[in-house]
């Protein structure tokens, strides 16, 4: 469960609040009880920063992982996923 905590009590806990966000937690921050910020650590933030990758090595990852997961993918995955209609009729 993620932690939450007014900015006001952040500032008296602040050290505790960061060796828990350094073991992998993330917190909210809140002003007047709603969210207005969030600490996290920084493997999460570099994870989430990340460059993106270009559209081969994205397809070359997918594959990786369908291959070491052994994921099988039939046609009946496939099945209904486009729409057969012709469109609107031509006038």
């Amino acid at each position: 469960m993620q932690k939450r905590f007014s900015i006001a009590e952040t500032k008296n806990k602040l050290p505790s609040i960061i060796h828990d966000v350094e073991k992998g937690n993330s917190v909210e921050l809140t002003r007047r009880g709603k969210p207005v910020a969030a600490l996290l650590s920084i493997k999460e933030y570099e994870r989430l920063c990340g460059k993106n990758q270009d559209f081969w090595s994205g397809l070359m990852a997918i594959r990786q992982v369908i291959e070491n997961e052994n994921i099988e993918i039939s046609d009946l995955d496939f099945e209904g996923l486009r729409d057969p209609s012709t469109g609107r009729g031509t006038e």
